[in-house]
């Protein structure tokens, strides 16, 4: 069987529940795997032009980073001079800093402008094994420049080789324009999602729910708009306060609840039920200096399945390192060394709604990553040094 590239005499790790195998090939074809597994049980004949030996590196699934805001105008350095003054995320918002003024700056960028600002945070990413990366709007606030955002994002894709997953986050703050939290809720369900929706520029909608973002009942309100308009819904939860986001997300079938930190046993329990991934942002929590932990072992006892992102945003989480991430992880959350392996793969892909990514396996793309490492656990326990030796993007080294 010819195939367009091998690459052999690796040691793998899948991350897809079995164990890692030392003598390893992985072949793909067409931008698919096709085989990934032991050299000796390799199919007979099994051959390709381009033949790439490891020379004993570890490949693992090329890196997800499910939670970004990474697309945006500007930044709030001086906003981080406040809070270390003792100023509250909620103090700053509530003087018009915050998700808001990061509004005005993005408003105020061409969509040209918000793609070259993007390119060195997404460079630092890649440059560390991400292969994928969802990518949130919520900084345009009004159709136009939400819609700026969302193509923004997609054209990252062209210039990269990367795969984003647009997510449409309207329901992220209150534009000061707006006449009242649910005059603007009406804005982003009757015209901002359906346009979006039509145009295919986002593959998934979400929302603030909080006491400075969205009440539960406005935010089921876009829940259940983007539902008639085929769009999958993922929610901020419980980050800052309990108002059972993650309960209501597990009620609309959330691919994903995010942040978590305040979340109920009830909120864990919806989750398990409704098989909705718990997407852990240690970054946000270390720059905000929380003290309250998302309930790790309640999700883990329910069997929620944990994945881990940068959350990298202008103002809670400006953080372009998903290997410093899962480090966090283990830190300040106290994950195991496959839990994080897991949070930036295979349940990444989950939380997510991808089936095709995430792991190394026949049938999935070939989304890679190859390190100079001599154990998996480097890649958690180390700060600050980075061990990629190739990346590879649909079968073809980036």
């Amino acid at each position: 069987m010819l195939v367009d590239r091998i690459w052999t005499k690796a040691r793998l790790l899948p991350c897809t529940g079995a164990g890692a195998v030392d003598d390893a090939l992985v072949a793909s074809l067409d931008g698919r795997i096709v085989y990934a597994g032991s050299i000796a049980d390799a199919p007979a004949g099994l051959d390709a032009l381009d033949v790439h030996d490891c020379e004993g590196r570890w490949i693992t699934p090329g890196l997800i980073d499910c939670h970004t805001h990474l697309v945006h105008g500007g930044d709030r350095a001086h906003e981080f001079e406040l809070r270390l003054a003792g100023a509250s995320y909620e103090d700053i918002a509530r003087a018009g800093g915050g998700i808001v003024s990061t509004v005005a700056a993005t408003r105020a960028a061409t969509e040209a402008e918000l793609v070259a600002q993007a390119l060195p945070r997404l460079d630092a990413l890649l440059a560390e094994g991400v292969t994928t990366i969802e990518i949130k709007s919520g900084y345009g606030l009004d159709l136009a420049n939400e819609c700026k955002q969302l193509r923004a994002a997609r054209e990252l894709g062209v210039q990269r080789a990367v795969n984003i997953v647009p997510t449409l986050l309207g329901a992220h703050a209150l534009p000061p324009e707006a006449r009242s939290a649910d005059a603007y809720i009406d804005l982003v369900c009757d015209a901002i999602i359906p346009l979006v929706a039509a145009a295919g520029l986002a593959t998934a909608v979400d929302a603030f729910c909080e006491g400075i973002g969205f009440t539960p009942k406005q935010v089921a309100r876009v829940f259940t708009a983007a539902g008639l308009h085929g769009l999958r819904v993922k929610l901020h939860a419980d980050q800052l306060s309990n108002l059972e986001g993650a309960a209501l997300a597990a009620h609309f079938g959330a691919l994903s609840a995010d942040h978590l930190e305040h979340t109920s046993a009830e909120g864990v329990a919806a989750m398990a039920k409704a098989g909705t991934v718990a997407v852990l942002l240690p970054g946000a929590y270390y720059f905000m200096r929380e003290t309250k932990m998302p309930p790790i072992d309640a999700l883990r006892a329910a069997g929620v399945p944990l994945a881990i992102a940068t959350d990298c945003n202008p103002g809670t989480s400006p953080l372009t390192s998903l290997l410093a991430t899962m480090n966090m992880a283990a830190t300040l959350f106290r994950l195991t060394v496959d839990e994080c392996l897991m949070g930036v793969t295979a349940n990444a892909a989950r939380a997510l709604g991808r089936d095709d990514i995430g792991s190394v396996a026949p049938g999935q793309q070939c989304d890679l990553a190859i390190w100079d490492i001599q154990r998996p656990a480097e890649l958690v326990y180390r700060l600050g040094f980075n061990p990629l030796h190739a990346r590879i993007v649909k079968g073809v080294p980036a």
